[in-house]
Formats: C-alpha cells, structure tokens, sequence
C-alpha cells in the first residue's frame, strides 16, 4: 500500500477556489485502478492547540494499491488538465510518498 500526503498552499485567499477545482476531479480519481482513498482535508473546527494548516492550505490524503497506480494516477489526462487548470491558484506544492 502506498499512502501519500499532498499538502497545497493557495495564492492567498484562493483555497475555495482552487478546492472547488480539485473536488470536480475526486470522482474521476476514484474511478481509477488502485485508488483506494482520496480526499482533501482543512482543519477541523476548535482542534485546541493543535497545529493549524491556516486558511490557503490544505492537505489531500491518498492511498493507492501500487506506485504504479500513483504513477498512472499523476500522468491520467484529468490530473494533467486539472494541472493546467489550477496552476496559477496554487502558492506552494510539499507531496510525501510514504509506504
């Protein structure tokens, strides 16, 4: 199992945005071989003293059967076009690749 952990930092003010775009490409993503999880999370509401992502980031968490899905997974056409899409909403890009 390979998980991943992408944590995106919008231009300023632009995470609705640019969350709006990645939530039309979820279902697509879903449908792929060897997805087994993804999602975008925020922080949750009152976590105490927690550490916070702040309002322009967000994190998508992944799980994929194989780092062959993954691979297929980045170079799918909906990924590459969501890319183009978005590229000038997002700040900052940090994917950890972990199994």
């Amino acid at each position: 199992m390979i998980h991943v952990v992408a944590m995106i930092t919008a231009q300023p003010g632009k995470r609705d945005e640019l969350l709006e775009a990645f939530l039309q490409v979820v279902p697509l993503v879903h449908e792929e071989k060897g997805c087994v999880e993804y999602q975008p999370v925020v922080d949750a509401d009152n976590p105490g003293s927690q550490a916070k992502l702040g309002p322009d980031t967000y994190m998508v968490i992944e799980k994929w059967d194989s780092m062959d899905d993954l691979r297929a997974h980045a170079a799918s056409s909906h990924m590459v076009d969501y890319g183009k899409k978005v590229g000038h909403l997002v700040a900052d890009r940090k994917v950890y690749v972990l199994n």
